[in-house]
C-alpha cells in the first residue's frame, strides 16, 4: 500500500517501518542481512555494539540506501529518494559535523530552507530550536569551533526542526557530558511523550532504558530480539546465567551449589561477600535457593553480574557466534 501523506495517515494497518528479508551487501561484507520486522508507530532502541549493522539499517530506513535483496518501506512507502517520506523522518547522524565557517543558526535555516520552510518562518524556527537543545547563546558561533558536546546538540537542532514524525538518532549522547545526556534524555522521552515516534540507535543499554521500553537488539548485521524490556528480561529465565548472590552463609551456599549438575562454576568474592555462580537453568537455582532458606541459607542480594539487559545481550551474542544453540529471534 502506498501513502501519499503520511502525516495525515489513518491506515493503523500500516507499519511505521517494516523491513521483509533486507539484506545490503557492500562487496562481499554484509551490513544487515536478511531482516524482518515491522515497527508500529512508537519508540524503540536499536541496541548493538559498534558494528553490528545499526548505522546501515538506518540508511535503509532514511532512504540512503538500497536494499541488495528484500524491500524496505516507511510509512508504507520505499524510502529511497522518496521526498513524500523523507520529509516526515528526521535523523540526527553518528558522524561528525564539518562544515568550516558555517554558523548554527546558518546550517538550521539552510536545512529548514530546504525543506521548504519561508526564510521568516525558518529564522524563528531555528531560534526556537537552537534554544530547545541549548545552544541559542552560541548560535552565530561557527560550528567548528563547538565542542563534541555542542555539535551532538547542533545535530539534534537539525533533526527535530521540521517536527517529523519519525525522529532517527545514531549514537546521540556520544560526546555529551553527564549534564548534556541528562538534557538529551529528558527532551527523547518528551518527544515520546508527545506522540511522536523515535528509533534510538546506541552501544549502550542503559541509555536507551531511560527513553524506552521497547528494544531490537542486533549483532552481525542479524536481529537477535526484539520486545519490550520486561519480555526481553523473561528471556533470562531460559538462558544460562552468571549470578552475584550475596548471603551471610556462604560457605554453606557454596558447599551445596558445589554439588549441582546445573552449575557450571562457583566462585567466591570474599571482599564483597559473594558468590559469582555460572547455571545452566536458572530457575533450578531459583527454586533451590527457595527450598535452602527453609534450612537457614538466606540471600540478600541476588543480581545478574552485568545487569539483566546487559546479560541477556552477551548471551544472544554468544549463541549468534555459535557457542550454544542458535536462539530463533
Amino acid at each position: 500500500m502506498n501513502l501519499a501523506n503520511p502525516e495525515t495517515t489513518n491506515h493503523i494497518d500500516v507499519p511505521l517501518i517494516e523491513l521483509v528479508h533486507a539484506t545490503r551487501l557492500y562487496g562481499n561484507v554484509i551490513g544487515v542481512n536478511d531482516l524482518n520486522v515491522a515497527l508500529p508507530k512508537g519508540a524503540f532502541g536499536l541496541v548493538g555494539p559498534n558494528g553490528a549493522g545499526k548505522s546501515t539499517l538506518i540508511g535503509l530506513i532514511t532512504g540512503a540506501l538500497r536494499p541488495t535483496l528484500g524491500s524496505v518501506r516507511v510509512f508504507g512507502e520505499n524510502p529511497y529518494a522518496n521526498p513524500r517520506v523523507l520529509k516526515n523522518v528526521g535523523l540526527c547522524p553518528a558522524s561528525d559535523i564539518l562544515l568550516p565557517g558555517v554558523t548554527a543558526r546558518r546550517w538550521v535555516e539552510q536545512m529548514l530552507s530546504l525543506s521548504g520552510w519561508s526564510p521568516g518562518d525558518a529564522r524563528a524556527r531555528t531560534c526556537e530550536v537552537l534554544e530547545q537543545v541549548g545552544i541559542k547563546e552560541a548560535m552565530n558561533r561557527p560550528i567548528h569551533t563547538y565542542s563534541l558536546g555542542m555539535r551532538q546538540r547542533c545535530k539534534l537542532a537539525q533533526a527535530i526542526a521540521t517536527e517529523p514524525q519519525l525522529l532517527i538518532l545514531d549514537e546521540p549522547f556520544n560526546g555529551l557530558d553527564p549534564v548534556g545526556r541528562h538534557q538529551m534524555t529528558d527532551l527523547l522521552i518528551e518527544w515520546a511523550e508527545a506522540g511522536r515516534s523515535l528509533l534510538l540507535a546506541s552501544h549502550v543499554l542503559h541509555e536507551v532504558e531511560q527513553v524506552t521500553d521497547s528494544f531490537l537488539l542486533i549483532y552481525g548485521g542479524r536481529l537477535l530480539a526484539s520486545g519490550t524490556a520486561g519480555e526481553l528480561r523473561g528471556m533470562l529465565a531460559d538462558l544460562p546465567q552468571e549470578l552475584s548472590i550475596v548471603s551471610p552463609q556462604m560457605r554453606e551456599l557454596v558447599a551445596r551449589l558445589a554439588n549441582q549438575d546445573w552449575v557450571e562454576s562457583v566462585r567466591v568474592e570474599h571482599e564483597a561477600c559473594r558468590v559469582i555462580v555460572s547455571v545452566h537453568k536458572p530457575l533450578e537455582l531459583y527454586s533451590a535457593l527457595a527450598e535452602w532458606s527453609e534450612v537457614g541459607i538466606q540471600v540478600e542480594q541476588l543480581l545478574g553480574t552485568d545487569g539483566d539487559m546487559q546479560s541477556l545481550f552477551k548471551l544472544l551474542v554468544s549463541r549468534h557466534r555459535g557457542s550454544r544453540a542458535k536462539l530463533r529471534s
